[in-house]
């Protein structure tokens, strides 16, 4: 089997040539089985609560057994590592750790936890088993976010003193939204955690102190519990301030489903990203225009596949990754609630 300690990676050619082999486990969220058509150095060779004809006819074209329930999911010999976004996202702690346990590696759909508590146990567990863990957190490693990135880091807008995001779906979709939390992990931990990792990764920066406030107000179902809009205020360690907005209310009119923002204030400038990720602007004491866009988006889930085949660093650590996480729990936790 292809399964490597963590940092250590594969020593022999003829080993590395092969690819890793993907379980795919539900589709509540962002599952990869698109991205997993003609992949070069993963195959999907199980599937389980995942109907066919959600799944693209490509990959169904493969040598793929599909399994009735989770637990025979991870027994299978040919699974190296699971994907997983699972019916109640509450269940993926539990999920994640049983698959470790079964010496699988994890991909996890966000929130993998809703307890900084549960999050440490997945870490403890990774730590003794081996087996790497990781969460779908590439919100921040497509453009235009990796070139803002970069010109951040190399100091064009001088000391980051201010920072606002904003992350908003709209609330119509094929079944609605979830009026309860543990579905998809609730409007905080579950679209508000796009927009932490928009600022912490960008700026490179850790979220200390957060403060958040929340509404039902405009839930479309009478009595339900969807909370509808949620404002965060927060403080950075070097001493900035920003607060993120995050809701269901962008219109299924609007240009692109998610309706993104993210501007960053520093003592020489600032730089934005607005309209769904469609329009930047860099203004410093001798430009004011577009961000040059230098890179090509790299799938986050690609990166892990390096980490597993070839021992390659993950473009984040692992705290750094899930920080934007604790955040968002934090924030669940102190949430005041708008009556």
């Amino acid at each position: 089997m292809i399964r490597p300690m963590k940092g250590e990676g594969l020593k022999s050619p003829d080993i590395v040539m092969k690819k890793v082999r993907v379980g795919l486990y539900g589709i509540n969220g962002h599952q990869i089985h698109n991205q997993m058509v003609n992949h070069d150095k993963a195959v999907v060779t199980a599937i389980s609560m995942i109907e066919k004809d959600k799944l693209p006819k490509e990959l169904l074209n493969g040598d793929i057994k599909f399994y009735d329930d989770f637990d025979s999911l991870i027994k299978a010999d040919d699974v190296d590592v699971v994907s997983i976004c699972a019916p109640k996202r509450v269940d993926q702690k539990d999920m994640s750790i049983k698959a470790m346990m079964s010496k699988k590696h994890v991909y996890s759909e966000k929130p993998c936890a809703f307890t900084e508590a549960d999050l440490d146990e997945i870490l403890e567990v990774s730590k003794k088993t081996g087996m790497l863990f990781h969460e779908m957190a590439g919100s921040a490693f497509e453009e235009p976010f990796i070139s803002v990135t970069e010109l951040i880091k190399q100091g064009r807008i001088g000391e980051v003193v201010q920072v606002f995001a904003q992350k908003s779906y709209p609330y119509k979709t094929s079944s609605g939204r979830p009026q309860d939390d543990i579905t998809d992990g609730g409007l905080i931990r579950w679209i508000a955690v796009h927009a932490t990792r928009f600022v912490e990764h960008t700026t490179g920066l850790k979220i200390n102190d957060v403060y958040a406030i929340e509404t039902k107000h405009g839930n479309p179902v009478k009595d339900g519990n969807l909370k509808m809009a949620t404002s965060l205020m927060f403080s950075l360690e070097n001493g900035a301030v920003g607060s993120i907005v995050s809701n269901y209310l962008n219109q299924n009119t609007f240009p692109t489903w998610g309706n993104e923002h993210l501007r960053v204030w520093g003592t020489k400038g600032f730089v934005e990203i607005t309209d769904g990720l469609t329009k930047t602007r860099l203004v410093t004491e001798d430009y004011d225009g577009p961000v040059e866009i230098k890179h090509e988006t790299v799938d986050y889930f690609d990166f892990f596949i390096d980490e597993i085949l070839e021992g390659k660093k993950m473009p984040l650590t692992l705290e750094q990754e899930l920080h934007p996480l604790r955040v968002v729990i934090r924030a669940q936790e102190k949430a005041v609630e708008v009556k």
